[in-house]
C-alpha cells in the first residue's frame, strides 16, 4: 500500500511540475528557438543545441512559475486554471516561487554559456513577461501587445545563440512570431472569453468575441504573411527563402486567413478553435519549412 501511496504521490508531483512550467508550451517555444538556432548556424554545434534547449525550457518554465504565483487567486475563478497546483493548494507559492528562482538563475547561467547576448534576450523576456504582461492582463487589451515581445523572442534566440550578434535576420524571425501571436491568442481569448471574464482578463481588442476582434484578427494574420516570405525577396541579409518555399508558406499562410474568415462570417467559438489550430499549425510547419529550404539550398 505504501509503495502504491508514493509512486501516486511521485507521479502527482512530476504533474504539477509539469504544469507550473507549462511543459507543453515550454517544449513548443524550445523547438523555436532550436529552429532559428538552424537557420543562423554555419555549422551545427551538438552543445550549443543542447545548451540552447535547457535554457529555453528554464526560462519559459521560470516566466510561467512567476505567472501562477501571480495570478492564483484569478486563476482559482477560472475553470480552465482552477485545478492548476496553487489553486488547487497541492503546491505552496514558497515551492513554487523556489522553482520560479531556480529555473531564472539555471536559465540565464545555461544561456550565458552560449554568449552573454542570448542570455540577455532570455532575461528581457521573463522580465516583460513576469513584470509588464502578467500584471497587465487585468488592465488592458493592450496587455496582448506586450505579451507577443517576449513570445516572439524564442525564435530570434536560436539565431542569436548561433552568430551572437543581432540584426536584421532575426529581426525578421522576430516580426514573424510577433504578428503571428495575434490571431493566435485572440482566437484563444475569444473561445475561453466567459472563462477569461471570471478571472477579470481582458484579452480581446475590444474586449468582446464581436466584428470587431475579427477584423483585427484577420488585420494580423495578413502582416504574418508578409513578414513570413519577405525573406525571397532577398533583403533580409543572410536569412534567405526560395521561391518555392516561399510559395508553400504562402499557401499555409492562406489556410490561417480563410479560417481567420469565417471566424469574421460566423463568429462563434468552433471557429475561433480551428483558427487557434490552423495558427499553431503554420508556425510549427513555417519553421520546419525555413529549416529545410536552407538545407536544400
Amino acid at each position: 500500500m505504501g509503495s502504491i501511496k508514493s509512486s501516486i504521490s511521485v507521479s502527482s508531483v512530476v504533474l504539477d511540475f509539469k504544469e507550473i512550467t507549462k511543459m507543453g508550451l515550454s517544449l513548443s517555444v524550445v523547438f523555436s528557438s532550436i529552429a532559428g538556432y538552424f537557420l543562423g548556424a554555419e555549422q551545427i554545434e551538438f552543445t550549443t543545441l543542447l545548451l540552447l534547449a535547457f535554457g529555453g525550457y528554464f526560462m519559459v518554465g521560470a516566466s510561467n512559475a512567476y505567472n501562477q504565483i501571480i495570478e492564483r487567486d484569478l486563476d482559482a475563478l477560472m475553470l480552465r486554471t482552477q485545478n492548476r497546483p496553487i489553486p488547487s493548494g497541492r503546491m505552496s507559492v514558497n515551492v513554487a516561487f523556489s522553482v520560479a528562482v531556480l529555473f531564472t538563475i539555471l536559465g540565464i547561467v545555461t544561456l550565458y554559456v552560449i554568449n552573454p547576448k542570448t542570455a540577455m534576450w532570455g532575461a528581457i523576456s521573463i522580465f516583460l513577461y513576469t513584470s509588464v504582461y502578467t500584471p497587465l492582463k487585468t488592465k488592458t487589451p493592450l496587455a496582448v501587445f506586450v505579451g507577443a515581445l517576449p513570445g516572439a523572442i524564442p525564435f530570434m534566440l536560436g539565431w542569436v545563440a548561433a552568430r551572437n550578434s543581432f540584426g536584421i535576420e532575426p529581426g525578421t524571425l522576430f516580426a514573424i512570431q510577433f504578428f503571428w501571436q495575434f490571431p493566435h491568442f485572440w482566437s484563444i481569448g475569444w473561445f475561453l472569453h466567459d472563462d477569461y471574464q471570471r478571472g477579470g482578463f481582458k484579452m480581446l481588442p475590444t474586449g468582446k468575441p464581436d466584428k470587431g476582434t475579427a477584423v483585427q484578427i484577420i488585420m494580423y494574420t495578413v502582416w504574418t504573411i508578409i513578414a513570413s516570405i519577405i525573406p525571397v525577396f532577398g533583403f533580409t541579409g543572410e536569412l534567405k527563402l526560395s521561391i518555392v518555399g516561399a510559395i508553400i508558406v504562402f499557401l499555409l499562410g492562406l489556410v490561417m486567413l480563410y479560417y481567420a474568415l469565417i471566424l469574421f462570417k460566423e463568429k462563434t467559438v468552433k471557429a475561433a478553435k480551428r483558427l487557434m489550430l490552423s495558427s499553431v499549425t503554420y508556425i510549427t510547419l513555417l519553421q520546419i519549412i525555413y529549416v529545410i529550404d536552407k538545407f536544400l539550398r
